[in-house]
């Protein structure tokens, strides 16, 4: 009976967290919190489709546990003119992985995802096959890669999902977070400037990656920030992809308020003994925590430390923390303190018990 309790709960949160989004363009889409590893609303999220050039957010994050961002690769030949967008190699130049990344990120250079993808061993093949693996351990079970790019083929494809808990995991990257977000850069003679226009039309963007082919129609993944809280939208041919992220985008955060979780001050008590006795010394913190939370969502508050604490203890001391969780997600950790301080008092002997340690110490000193 707890496990359908348990089952029927777990169901009915997930279903509070969905919400039905506005009329979108969008084939697939999707909007994903990755705070709490959930779909906040979702329309064809779990179908197959090709994926463009949002294939690249795999591409720079495995080159990015791959390669040291100060690596100098020389272009060789055979990585330049690749077909499509292009941010135009040269033969013999010498440019940096980081280079190459903004080159892939905002320019969605074809030629920069075959530099990169050929550092590893030569060829693009081994590393389509690290991104594999990488897709495997990311739990993304209806994603496959052909190529590092994004270009059209049968087994080449992903879902709105996927792309949404693949992007969660880039957006950790802290360089990764840093190249999607730039608008423009330099580099050399370069002036690349990022494709995606949301970094200039959505409150909070962090930008990420956009894509086309014919076959695919236009694909955009996005990330954004506000009150402390990230979301990520995925749109798979979607022929107005700008208007359904920022839709999508704003429903979502309208979700959100700024609650206060814990109060400053006393938050609990705890026993202090104290030679022959024990005493309830209160625990309390110095300031208030609040955090963004949607209506549904109600943080679990822990209080971590010693059930009994042995004295002498001080007021103001550290007593231990308090963890403060969302799911499996610690949100913070707070330092907890004692009220006020308790000293060790001990009762007084009797003369019979004075006499009796007197014998004692006689006994051991003779020998016996």
């Amino acid at each position: 009976m707890k496990k359908i309790v348990s089952t029927l709960a777990a169901v009915l949160m997930i279903m509070a967290a969905l919400f039905q989004p506005k009329a979108l363009s969008a084939s697939s889409a999707v909007l994903y919190d990755p705070l709490t590893k959930t779909v906040v609303a979702g329309v064809q999220d779990n179908v197959q489709r090709g994926m463009a050039s949002t294939t690249k957010i795999m591409t720079a994050l495995v080159a990015l546990e791959l390669y040291e961002l100060d690596q100098v690769v020389e272009i060789q030949p055979e990585w330049c003119g690749a077909e499509g967008s292009s941010m135009y190699l040269r033969a013999g130049e010498k440019l940096t992985v980081s280079d190459l990344l903004y080159g892939l990120m905002l320019s969605s250079g074809n030629d920069a995802a075959v530099a990169l993808s050929c550092i590893y061993s030569g060829n693009s093949d081994d590393f389509v096959g690290l991104m594999n693996t990488k897709a495997l351990e990311l739990g993304l079970t209806n994603t496959h890669f052909d190529n590092p790019n994004g270009l059209d083929s049968e087994t080449h494809y992903s879902t709105a999902r996927d792309m949404a808990v693949l992007t969660a995991a880039a957006m950790e990257n802290e360089a990764f977070r840093e190249i999607v977000s730039t608008k423009s850069i330099q580099i050399g003679e370069r002036y690349l400037n990022n494709h995606n226009k949301l970094l200039s039309m959505l409150d909070g963007a962090e930008g990420v990656k956009t894509g086309f082919t014919k076959k695919c129609g236009r694909c955009l993944v996005s990330s954004a920030s506000r009150m402390g809280r990230r979301l990520i939208a995925v749109t798979l041919n979607a022929s107005d992809d700008w208007n359904d992220h920022i839709s999508l985008m704003n429903q979502g955060f309208e979700r959100f308020e700024t609650r206060t979780v814990l109060s400053a001050g006393e938050i609990g008590s705890i026993t202090v003994a104290a030679g022959e006795r024990c005493r309830t010394v209160g625990l309390y913190i110095e300031e208030d925590f609040t955090y963004a939370l949607a209506e549904d969502e109600q943080p679990v508050v822990t209080l971590c430390g010693p059930r009994i604490v042995y004295g002498p203890i001080d007021g103001g001391q550290q007593y231990g923390t308090v963890r403060i969780a969302l799911g499996n997600t610690v949100l913070a950790e707070l330092p907890v303190y004692f009220t006020e301080g308790v000293a060790v008092t001990l009762r007084e002997k009797s003369s019979w018990e004075q006499m009796t340690d007197w014998f004692k110490d006689l006994w051991e000193l003779l020998g016996f």
